[in-house]
Parts: C-alpha cells; sequence; structure tokens
C-alpha cells in the first residue's frame, strides 16, 4: 500500500499499516514511510477496514453566536463585490470568492462510478487563502449571504462555499439578481432563499457527465492517435457538424444554370428604369440549364412586344428583432463587430460586473448576459418607452408592450434577455468610462434593446408583371419596395451573415399602369453556378448548435474556444474549416459512439438536465442510463479501433543543420517540419500550405501562413526577400482586366490586387473549368 509522504514530497510504500476512523468517521489508515521513517496517513477505504465498526459521529452542537455582528455577502469577482457593496452601503461586508472555490482533481478522474458517481472535489492550492479569509470572516458574521450568479453555475459556486468554508445552514441565505441595480439587489435581500439543490444537481450531472466523456475518450485518442488531444460530450459535436459541412462542401457537384433580365423603362417619360427578371415561358417555369437555350429565349425577347401585364400594391410591416439573449448577442457581435465568442462574453461580464463612473461610482450597465430568454420586465419596457415617445415621437410606440419568445427548444423562460439597466444610459455619454470594445459592444446591447420596443417599420411594395410576347409567350416579374414609415430602423438594423441573399425588394419602381406598353433597354443573360453550402462561421455554427438544443448559453463560447484551440478546428476568412487531425478524430468517434456523438443524444441530454432542475428527475439515474452503455462502447472501441501510425513522413529533404531527413512532425499549433533525429538536433521551421499561385512581385509560389492569434493569410514563400501579403485568398486564373492577381473578395465576387477591378466569382470559376 502507496501513501504520500510529506518528508520525502512522494509516494511511498506504508510499512505496518494500521486501519482507522477519524471522529468524524471518515476511514484513514496510518503507518511508517519506508524511506525515512516518517508517518504517514491515507485516506480512504481499504481491505483492512472490512468488518471494522466506525465510530458513531459526533452530535453537532449549536455553536454560540454570542459577539457575531454584521452580514457577510460572497460574490464571484472583484468588480462585482464593489459593484454590490456600493449599493448596501454599511452593516455589510463584501468579498469575492474569484470563482469556483472547488471542482473536481484533474490527475485523476474524481468520480467513484461504483458508489453513486459521488464526486471527488478538492480545494485549489491558489484558492485556500481566499476560503481562509472567507471561513474566518463567516464565524464572525451573524448573517451570510451568497450572491452568485443567477444560474446553475451560479447556484453549484453557492453550494461550493457552503461546503468548503463550512457555513452554518442556520445563518446562510442564498440572493440572486439579474442586474446590479440598487432596486433589483434590494429586492433579492428582501426576499433571500435556500440554496437550491436541484439547480445544483443538475450542474453536478453536467460537470460529472463531461468529465466522464473527456477523461474516458481523451486516452483512448492519445493511445490510438497520438498525444495532446481530448474528446467532449459536447465539442465533439460541434466538430462533427464542422467535419459534415465540411464533405458536403468537397462532394458538392457544381451544376450549371442560366438567368434572363431585362431592364425596362416606359414609353414616355422613361428616364428611369427597372429591372425584370424571367419567370415564366409559355405559363411554364423555364429552365435554363446551359448557354444555348438562354440564348435561343434571349434572341426572341430582344424582338418581343413588352408590356405591363398586372400591377399589385400592399403593405409589409417589418418587426424588429427581439432583445439580446447569450446566443444572438454572440452572433452579432461577430458579424457586426468581428468579436469572437469568448470575446464577447468577457466584455459582457464587465458591463454586468460595473464599470466606474465618476458621479455614480461602480455602476452594472447591463443585465445578466448568460440567458437563452428574450422577456424583459415591464419596468424596463415603460422606460423605453418613454425615452422613445420623448426622443422620436408617439408614432414610434406599438400600442402594446411587445412579447417576445425563445426560438429555442429548451429556453429557461424565467429569466430576462440582455438589456440595460437604464436607457438613459446613452453610448454617448459612456464613452469617457469605456474602453473602445466596452462601448462597442454596449452600443449593441443599447440599440438592440431600444429597437425591439418601437413599432414596426412600414413598406409600401409593388409587384409588377410584365409580359413579353415573340414567338412564345413570356413573363417577367419585378417587385420593389419604398420605406414609408422607418419605425424601429430608426436606431437599429440586424447585420446578415455573408451567405444570406441580400433583399432584392428594397428598390423603388416607377409608376406604371397595366396595359401599358415597355420598351426593352437591355436584357441581361447570365451564367451562373449552384454553390455548395457555406463553411460555418462562428455565429452560424452558435445559432446550428441552439437550433439543435445543443449546449447552454454559458457553454456557446467555450466550445468554439475549445475545438479551435485543439487544432481540430481553423479559422479560414472567418469561417470555421476542420483540420487533418480534425477529421481523423471526428470519424473515430462518430463510427465508435454513435450514439453520444449525436446531436439527437447531446439535445436530449440537455433536457434531462433540465428535469434535473426542476427536481423532476434523479441526477445520478441520469449519470448511470448514460455510463453503462458508453462503457460498453469504449471496450469495443478499444479493442477495435487500429493504431494510427505516427511515424514521421519523411519530407524528401535534409536538415539543413546536421545534414539528416526533415519530417513531418505535430506539435500543439498543428504541423511543423523538424529534424528526423530530434532531440539531438532541434532544427524546426513552420509548415507552409501552397496555394499553386504564383507572388504577383517576383514569382514565388504563394503560401498559406497564421499570425500568433492563428489568423490566416497569404504570403510569399521567398520572405523576407519578397513582402507580399494578402489576407485574401489567391487564385490561380488572371484577372481578365491586367492579368493582375485576383484574390475572394466575399462570396460573390473577387477582386484584382493590381487594378482593383471586381468580378463576380461564378465567371471566373466558369473560366477556371474551361482552361482546367
Amino acid at each position: 500500500m502507496e501513501g504520500y509522504c510529506l518528508k520525502c514530497k512522494a509516494k511511498r510504500e506504508i510499512t505496518n499499516p494500521v486501519a482507522g476512523f477519524l471522529s468524524n468517521g471518515r476511514p484513514t489508515t496510518s503507518g511508517i514511510c519506508s524511506v525515512c521513517g516518517s508517518k504517514i496517513h491515507k485516506m480512504g477505504s481499504t481491505e483492512a477496514h472490512a468488518g471494522l465498526t466506525p465510530p458513531p459521529p459526533a452530535p453537532k452542537t449549536e455553536k454560540k453566536r454570542k459577539g457575531r455582528t454584521g452580514k457577510l455577502v460572497i460574490v464571484e469577482s472583484p468588480t462585482k463585490a464593489k459593484t454590490v457593496g456600493r449599493f448596501l452601503g454599511k452593516g455589510y461586508q463584501v468579498r469575492a470568492s474569484v470563482g469556483h472555490v472547488r471542482d473536481l482533481l484533474r490527475s485523476q478522474l474524481s468520480v467513484d462510478v461504483d458508489n453513486g458517481f459521488t464526486p471527488k472535489y478538492r480545494i485549489p492550492n491558489e484558492k485556500r487563502p481566499v476560503v481562509k479569509e472567507l471561513k474566518a470572516l463567516a464565524k464572525d458574521a451573524a448573517e451570510v449571504y451568497l450572491a452568485t450568479d443567477p444560474d446553475r453555475e451560479g447556484e453549484a459556486i453557492a453550494w461550493h462555499l457552503m461546503e468548503a468554508t463550512e457555513l452554518e445552514p442556520a445563518i446562510t441565505r442564498r440572493v440572486a439578481f439579474h442586474e446590479i441595480t440598487k432596486s433589483a439587489i434590494e429586492e433579492a435581500f428582501r426576499n433571500p432563499r435556500d440554496v437550491d439543490m436541484n439547480l445544483v444537481n443538475a450542474q453536478q450531472a453536467r460537470r460529472i457527465l463531461d468529465r466522464l466523456v473527456g477523461y474516458m475518450l481523451s486516452p483512448l485518442l492519445w493511445a490510438k492517435v497520438r498525444s495532446r488531444l481530448s474528446a467532449g460530450r459536447v465539442q465533439s459535436v460541434a466538430l462533427r457538424l464542422v467535419a459534415e459541412r465540411e464533405r458536403e462542401i468537397t462532394a458538392f457537384q457544381p451544376a450549371e444554370y442560366w438567368s434572363i433580365e431585362a431592364d425596362l423603362a416606359k414609353l414616355q417619360n422613361g428616364d428611369q428604369t427597372f429591372r425584370a427578371k424571367l419567370a415564366k415561358v409559355d405559363d411554364q417555369d423555364p429552365a435554363l440549364e446551359n448557354q444555348a437555350e438562354a440564348e435561343e429565349l434571349a434572341a426572341d425577347l430582344r424582338n418581343a412586344a413588352f408590356s405591363v401585364a398586372r400591377v399589385r400594391t400592399g403593405e409589409r410591416r417589418r418587426n424588429p428583432s427581439a432583445p439580446f439573449t447569450t446566443s444572438t448577442l454572440q452572433q452579432e457581435a461577430s458579424r457586426k463587430l468581428g468579436f469572437s465568442p469568448k470575446k464577447t462574453m468577457a466584455i459582457a461580464q464587465q458591463l454586468y460586473e460595473g464599470v466606474e463612473i465618476d458621479s455614480m461610482g461602480m455602476t452594472g450597465l447591463i443585465t445578466y448576459m448568460r440567458t437563452d430568454s428574450p422577456q424583459v420586465a415591464e419596468s424596463a419596457q415603460l422606460e423605453a418607452r418613454k425615452y422613445i415617445a420623448e426622443k422620436f415621437g408617439a408614432d414610434f410606440i406599438p400600442s402594446e408592450l411587445p412579447q417576445y419568445r425563445s426560438k429555442s427548444r429548451s429556453a429557461q423562460e424565467a429569466h430576462e434577455a440582455i438589456r440595460l439597466t437604464s436607457v438613459e444610459r446613452y453610448p454617448k455619454s459612456l464613452e469617457e468610462y469605456l474602453s473602445r470594445d466596452q462601448n462597442r459592444l454596449y452600443s449593441l446591447i443599447w440599440q438592440r434593446f431600444v429597437a425591439s420596443q418601437m413599432a414596426p417599420a412600414v413598406f409600401d411594395t409593388v409587384q409588377v408583371d410584365v409580359e413579353a410576347k415573340g414567338n412564345r409567350t413570356y413573363l417577367l416579374r419585378a417587385s420593389g419596395a419604398t420605406l414609408r414609415f422607418q419605425g424601429f430602423l430608426a436606431v437599429y438594423e440586424e447585420a446578415r451573415d455573408e451567405d444570406q441573399a441580400e433583399d432584392e425588394t428594397q428598390v423603388s419602381l416607377p409608376s406604371l399602369n397595366e396595359g401599358e406598353p415597355l420598351r426593352l433597354i437591355e436584357l441581361h443573360p447570365d451564367q451562373h453556378f449552384t454553390q455548395p453550402p457555406p463553411r460555418y462561421t462562428e455565429a452560424a455554427l452558435i445559432r446550428a448548435l441552439e437550433e439543435f438544443g445543443i449546449g447552454r448559453p454559458s457553454t456557446y463560447a467555450p466550445i468554439l474556444s475549445t475545438i479551435q484551440a485543439r487544432g481540430y478546428v481553423v479559422r479560414e476568412e472567418k469561417r470555421l474549416a476542420p483540420t487533418e487531425i480534425g477529421f481523423t478524430v471526428n470519424d473515430m468517434l462518430v463510427k465508435y459512439f454513435p450514439d453520444v456523438i449525436n446531436t439527437g443524444f447531446t439535445a436530449t441530454m440537455e433536457e434531462e438536465l433540465d428535469e434535473i432542475a426542476e427536481g423532476a428527475h434523479d441526477w445520478t439515474s441520469t449519470l448511470r442510463e448514460f455510463y453503462e452503455p458508453f462503457c460498453k462502447d469504449l471496450r469495443h472501441a478499444e479493442e477495435e479501433i487500429p493504431k494510427v501510425s505516427d511515424a514521421p513522413e519523411l519530407l524528401g529533404r535534409n536538415c539543413p543543420t546536421c545534414g539528416n531527413p526533415l519530417v513531418i512532425r505535430y506539435g500543439r499549433f498543428g504541423k511543423f517540419i523538424g529534424c528526423s533525429t530530434f532531440p539531438v538536433c532541434r532544427y524546426v521551421e513552420p509548415w507552409l500550405e501552397k496555394t499553386g499561385v504564383r507572388c504577383p512581385k517576383d514569382g514565388g509560389e504563394l503560401v498559406e501562413r497564421k499570425t500568433r492569434k492563428g489568423r490566416i493569410f497569404y504570403a510569399c514563400s521567398n520572405y523576407p526577400a519578397c513582402d507580399f501579403t494578402s489576407w485574401k485568398k489567391p487564385l490561380a486564373i488572371p484577372c481578365p482586366a491586367c492579368n493582375g492577381l485576383l484574390v475572394v473578395a466575399n462570396r460573390q465576387t473577387v477582386q484584382c490586387t493590381q487594378c482593383q477591378e471586381k468580378f463576380p466569382i461564378d465567371s471566373i470559376l466558369a473560366k477556371e473549368e474551361e482552361s482546367a
């Protein structure tokens, strides 16, 4: 039997072990270190304890509370402590736990799967001084309030604080508030409660479930693939989404198709032209699959007689978007501000916990930022309506208070949306107190919330059917809209993903009458190719996770950070692409753990965790139902998965330092080139992905490189002799106008780096196919 010797600072064999119990009934074994002779104590039950009877636990006696005064309030962060303390005033001591004070051990599974999945928690060394201080303060306090965040993780932190600091239940109360304002804090302290163990158990179940998957699958990857890999219940499903999308793109076969559009004008006073698109040929949908078919119709249309067949007018109302939830905030901050989900949440946390403002001190500017509910407190809605009426007028206020419902499959509607703590704190007035990024995110939240409480925008719409008579009868259609009433658009308009189609109705048409003849200005037969589904942006992947019911508001940012940090996914031109090792890990996990690494299982598990939080399901039963079949799959995988060869791949040239062959190796940040004799020779160089495109400066090959933060750019392989770089992906085909270098500007266009001309990407791809 081994135990840890404090003198040797290592595990040593215990000589003369004696089984016994502590006064509290916990089993222990005492003995002598076989090396230095010091006493060793090992906690835990052993075979020697079988048949021994532990002493009865000493009766708990109520400690005398003489001399206890004041109230202790414990929050998570020093900033939050400062803000909350300003509102509570005298008689309260507000201290910060600085996050979690207990967690599962990192060095082991730390879950007793044979004993009801009992977790083994430990206070990290760096948190021991914090716990010691809180313990001392609690001994002298008449009341202790746990004011951690109002979600499951916050509830779990409150429980861990009780356990770690041995707080007395009789004097300990839980308070929760969704915004750090005087009224919200006073309301919370008027209605304290006990720690909700259902919420705690739901969080424990999530933590243990993730630990079981991560700590049991990761060693499998180390043994079968290579070290420094990891797997996770949710991160692996996110990786699967990215990998499967990439395979869809690779397998996609573009199909050619053509469209015909006509620029038309009135015969009289026809200065204003408008464009109509071919919709019908002899009352049938046209199938324009090639140039010959398109040109045949175009030739007939050039000689056809055009007239207005029908004019339909109407009204369209466009409603504002709901206030932000965690998911929509991360998506919009990604699209509009270019923030990663991790950065968005870090800044939102700062705005929630409080910022120093001269006249008000530490002030919380937004409500709690981890939420999946778009609901808003009525008091906040009324404040917004007052501001809107004063700023824009009564017409901009809807007749009733807007009500929003979440589109998420498993939203917890008890929470509030992310909103301002006061509409009167305008972004402009806070510029001197906030950093640039803080102000940009605050402005986004301010605009979205105010817009959500405003009236819809109103458009006058018109749809015109144009008849063209030649050898055949054609129907062309044009539609447009003009803004009649701005409504919420006076404040805010939601951004679009690059791959989302533009709203083509935002154009005005001339005044037209049915039967009125028209003249053809120009005809546009255009070639197109069907496009594969786009790679996920970070915003799009978050939206997909939410739609599938995967994860929770607090997990979206860590999921995306993890799959990129592990090297499974990289960002290329703001989109997520799986790496070679990402494909390897995904394929292995999906093949051998199909019941776990899928969206259905992950979403169902989230629903079960919700039931645990509501007290409708036992958390240990949930873990047991998962663990038993998972273990069978794990044993099968260990036996069946062949080991991936980890022999380094020869590069084909020799090391410039020692002359031995160079090989391709894998490190924490992906591929690199190193000497085959490592560690004898430590020569390394970066792995450069070739693009097959020549540098416009010196004719060298353009290669893919990465910045220190992982952003991809393109540079000449002759660097530093040649300093050409581009953030945009280069294309092999030259510019049609000047033979310069073409780069991908976005999903619709390419641009020349020399003459700056832009071209439709479809036409360039068509020329590339012809040249191939």
